[in-house]
């Protein structure tokens, strides 16, 4: 399961979203994002989903490496669904002992679920198409108003693609460990919840000495490279707008528009 988690990883294809400055990616990302949480409305669904399709072919992603990255949160997904399914007043359709599910708990249960399964492939979506160089220049460049005021942009860049990248790394080693610890006897999936925590510590020990030596050795290699954060920093490619990206700010601004609209229009309706 661990190996299935995409958010962090990159895959390398010749698309357009790929080739697509990685501002953009960063602001459709963030308005994706946004407009999950504007209404419950099935067409202001019906319109995200559009979008998601349309992005996902055009990035040439298969679409069985998007969404395998799915099992990593299916424990969240249940608990989500759950506590919205039970816990929501309204015209009650179920009731057994204490638990009562609702006409509005359904639909919000429906609506938890799908938010949560394209708040990850939309974020995957970005992650697999923009390497960690360009990750870094693109929030860089996006936020480099801040400077104005003191902000150190570039650093904070540098430590959100670095811990961004680490991900699928630090999985990777976890079900190494996992696998190595098992392959000596180790039991992770019996017993009760607290037998459960202390088999993990044979796991924690190695999996933060392997993160403090790849943050070390890391540290050595960009020190080695004369790296001093920002000042005097140049750019071996520098990000330039190109008509697709025009384009693609175009296509983001009628995303945009429509998304309010039926936000505003729909409102406190799911139909």
């Amino acid at each position: 399961m661990l190996r299935d988690i995409t958010l962090g990883q990159y895959y390398r294809a010749n698309s357009l979203i790929h080739r697509l400055d990685p501002r953009v990616k960063l602001l459709g990302t963030l308005i994706f994002i946004i407009s999950l949480f504007l209404g419950q409305s099935i067409w202001l669904y019906a319109l995200i989903t559009v979008a998601l399709i349309a992005v996902i072919k055009l990035s040439k992603v298969p679409l069985k490496y998007i969404t395998k990255g799915m099992k990593s949160i299916v424990i969240l997904v249940i608990i989500s669904a759950a506590f919205n399914l039970f816990l929501t007043d309204g015209e009650v359709i179920f009731r057994f002992w204490k638990l009562t599910i609702t006409r509005e708990g359904i639909y919000q249960c429906v609506f938890m679920i799908i938010r949560l399964i394209y708040l990850i492939c939309g974020t995957s979506i970005m992650t697999l198409t923009t390497t960690p160089t360009n990750l870094t220049d693109g929030i860089e460049k996006g936020l480099d108003f801040l400077n104005k005021i003191k902000v150190p942009v570039h650093e904070v860049a540098m430590m959100m693609s670095i811990a961004l990248r680490f991900i699928p790394i630090l999985m990777e080693e976890t079900d190494k460990i996992m696998k190595a610890q098992m392959a000596r006897g180790a039991d992770f999936e019996s017993g009760n919840l607290v037998k459960r925590a202390k088999a993990l510590i044979p796991i924690l020990v190695p999996l933060f000495v392997s993160a403090f030596r790849r943050a070390n050795d890391l540290a050595m290699a960009m020190e080695a490279r004369c790296y001093h954060g920002s000042e005097g920093r140049t750019k071996m490619k520098p990000l330039k707008y190109k008509s697709r990206d025009h384009k693609a700010y175009i296509a983001l601004g009628v995303y945009s528009v429509l998304v309010i609209a039926i936000s505003i229009f729909m409102k406190g309706r799911f139909i």
